[in-house]
């Protein structure tokens, strides 16, 4: 039985030689996506740009939900992480989407994520106070900052309540930036 086996592996080994190199099959993305941006910006890219802009102490801002056209596809839209835009939503995020709830996340003790920050996770709301969505935010938060989960709730949610005003409807959200 060995030398059958032998004989079969340099039988592989001599048609791989022959036929050229093979071309591996792609691999599947770290993050599958499901969704794709339009071409053109859109006007929560757009708020996800002022914000990062007005905002030195932010790290990432992110808006999450479920695009139009799509049903239960829960992803992140836009923000200031273009790579991630498409990439299906984590369970927490679409527990903030649709129960409305909060995540205050201070990222202690985390191997994978070792830049020091602190992570709110909020339910986007429109100028009506309706959740339409999710919207992630993500503070520096040097060791010396002295700054608490309090101070961070606080920022965050001033930040969240002042865009509110900026976005007439959840629709609002994917029209073309002006």
């Amino acid at each position: 039985m060995g030398t059958l086996v032998r004989f079969a592996c340099v039988a592989v080994l001599a048609t791989g030689a022959f036929m050229g190199p093979s071309v591996a099959p792609a691999a599947a993305p770290a993050h599958p996506k499901n969704w794709t941006p339009p071409a053109t910006k859109i006007y929560a890219q757009k708020l996800a740009d002022e914000i990062m802009a007005a905002h030195p102490e932010l790290i990432s801002v992110t808006f999450h939900g479920i695009p139009p056209g799509q049903t239960d596809a829960y992803t992140m839209f836009a923000g200031s992480l273009p790579d991630r835009i498409g990439n299906v939503d984590d369970p927490d995020d679409v527990d903030i989407s649709k129960k409305g709830i909060t995540i205050v996340d201070p990222r202690w003790h985390r191997t994978n994520d070792t830049v020091k920050k602190f992570v709110m996770m909020l339910p986007l709301r429109d100028v009506s106070g309706e959740n339409v969505g999710e919207i992630v935010i993500a503070y520096k938060n040097p060791p010396d900052s002295g700054k608490t989960e309090e101070d961070f709730f606080l920022a965050s949610t001033r930040l969240r309540d002042g865009l509110m005003r900026k976005i007439p409807s959840y629709p609002a959200l994917f029209a073309a930036a002006r």
